[in-house]
């Protein structure tokens, strides 16, 4: 046998591979895990100059695989102004106007984390003026599916006076025929990002489309920084592997490229994403990514989608009428359409994966799915829905019958981590609250789970997610969705793996795969569910490569 280069020993390693759950030590040579088992045994595998991590009983797992975030925009966003918390007109304008006095070049002052009820009544352009008059600013929400932008912001964008958009995108207006300043979903608000001279990194979740003319190389230098301060940001939290639910090309050759220059520190899996205009032919360019980008660090080989908004807008798609109004939201791909375009997808031998919130667009994109199966026949595409936050009684059984992975965020439901419990009072009717975040109920139907955080939609710690899906509390009068420990810990590793096709590199500690691992800052089944969150993360490995290490750890 080999010679390692690297062992973690005198650990609790559980390797969430079920023919081997527990050991005491890993080996690592050549980037791959060369041997998991007892300390004396492993240890005897060291060569000279091999490092020897004496992990003082702490938890070692598989690397955190982060099955739903955005690390290009994450990164973007990491040196915007952050509004997580801020409450009041006082607070938001001596946030902003620090912010905006700090960066006096920015073409446009940007924030992010700006909860729909931070001034207590509907944001206007007025309120934003009040505390910018004289520069393009805006503020984003924390579900990353409404703006709010001042009058310079408006009018240099062109929206002002309105625009004409596609279903489900709204300008909104206000009685005196200007815009109020609220922007709902992206065709709405990418005219105000793009003053800030970034948006073709959205490109790819704004229109499906590519950068034109393609960003030079000077661009590409300042994009992968972004990247790699994303990247940083993750692996500090033990994350290895991650699904990035956006992008286009442009994303996978900037990945590549960080790749090719040894900065790529985790295994990013990136989709081509469909919109509700494009044609069947259009597919083509994802069957041509999935082609092109098939290796270790970078992948693609799915097609990303959107059928509805988000509750808080009220625009997630609904099969009943919100409460105390007459609106459902609407689906953005009509139904006989999508079975078309989910079948050629699966022909093509593509996975899946649509945003779903609404218990309507739930049912249609499951419909989607039937009607693919149905018209090529059964595979392992491992097709998914992302969020899930209702669903249909008659519908919670479909997903485990059709093997539909269902990708959930614990911090997402409402009380369970950043998110107010004021969500659940005024967007889900309360004899519907037990069949919202639904998430023990869809495994034990059979569906498999995988977690993630959204990011930057909410921390993407996953300490954080962790605590949050096993300290949630039932929502009043309903049912306990928590699923155990081990069984989070799964979806945070093999079952995010085995949702991305990558259960054959990674998501369990077994010699021949990948060396991804992440060592927990304590004993992970003896800390307290309420102190999880708190926990840190002493070493992150990815291919065999520390890319993080907490200060003062070995």
């Amino acid at each position: 046998m080999s010679k390692a280069e690297l062992i973690v020993t005198n650990a609790r390693v559980l390797t969430m591979d079920p023919e081997r759950p527990r050991a005491e030590a890993v080996a690592v040579a050549g980037g791959r895990i060369l041997a998991v088992g007892a300390r004396t045994e492993v240890e005897a595998l060291a060569r000279p100059g091999c490092r020897v991590i004496d992990a003082g009983g702490r938890t070692l797992l598989p690397g955190f695989v982060e099955s739903h975030l955005h690390l290009v925009l994450g990164g973007n966003e990491l040196t915007q102004l952050q509004l997580g918390g801020v409450e009041g007109f006082e607070p938001l304008q001596a946030a902003f106007r620090a912010y905006a006095a700090e960066n006096p070049d920015l073409p446009l002052v940007m924030a992010q984390g700006a909860s729909y009820e931070i001034l207590g009544a509907p944001v206007t352009r007025q309120d934003l003026d009040r505390i910018i008059p004289d520069r393009p600013a805006a503020m984003m929400s924390p579900d990353h599916h409404t703006v709010w932008a001042n009058t310079k912001a408006l009018e240099a964008a062109g929206l002002l006076h309105g625009a004409e958009m596609p279903p489900g995108h709204v300008v909104v207006m206000a009685a005196d025929g200007t815009a109020s300043g609220e922007l709902r979903e992206f065709e709405a608000f990418s005219p105000v990002l793009a003053l800030s001279g970034d948006l073709h990194l959205q490109l790819g979740i704004a229109t499906g489309g590519e950068p034109d003319p393609w960003p030079s190389a000077e661009q590409r230098a300042k994009d992968k920084d972004k990247v790699a301060a994303g990247l940083a940001h993750c692996a500090a939290q033990g994350i290895t592997s991650m699904v990035n639910m956006d992008g286009n090309r442009y994303t996978c050759v900037l990945l590549q490229e960080m790749e090719e220059e040894g900065r790529l520190t985790a295994r990013v899996k990136v989709p081509f994403h469909m919109k509700p205009h494009m044609d069947l032919p259009e597919l083509s360019r994802a069957s041509a990514m999935a082609a092109e980008f098939d290796g270790e660090w970078v992948t693609s080989g799915f097609v990303k989608m959107f059928m509805d908004g988000v509750v808080d807008s009220r625009t997630a798609y609904m099969l009943h009428d919100y409460p105390g109004t007459t609106e459902r939201g609407e689906p953005l791909f009509e139904a006989g359409r999508f079975k078309d375009i989910c079948t050629e997808i699966d022909r093509r031998g593509l996975q899946i994966a649509v945003h779903a919130i609404g218990d309507g667009a739930v049912r249609q994109t499951i419909d989607g799915y039937e009607a693919a199966k149905r018209r090529n026949g059964s595979r392992d595409s491992r097709h998914r829905i992302e969020h899930i936050e209702l669903i249909d009684r008659a519908d919670v059984p479909r997903l485990g019958a059709l093997g539909i992975t269902a990708s959930v965020q614990p911090p997402h439901p409402p009380g369970a981590m950043d998110f107010p419990m004021s969500t659940m009072e005024t967007v889900f009717h309360r004899d519907r609250w037990r069949d919202a975040y639904l998430w023990k109920t869809l495994a034990d139907h059979g569906a498999p789970l995988a977690f993630a955080s959204d990011w930057p939609v909410t921390d993407v710690s996953v300490m954080r997610g962790l605590q949050a899906a096993l300290t949630r509390v039932p929502f009043e009068g309903c049912q306990d969705e928590r699923v155990g420990l081990m069984e989070a810990l799964y979806a945070y590793t093999a079952g995010g793996a085995w949702a991305a096709h990558m259960e054959r590199l990674t998501g369990t500690l077994r010699p021949g795969l990948a060396a991804d691992l992440v060592l927990i800052d304590g004993d992970i089944e003896s800390i307290p569910p309420e102190g999880i969150g708190a926990t840190g993360i002493a070493l992150t490995v990815a291919g065999g490569r520390i890319t993080h290490q907490m200060p003062g750890f070995a």
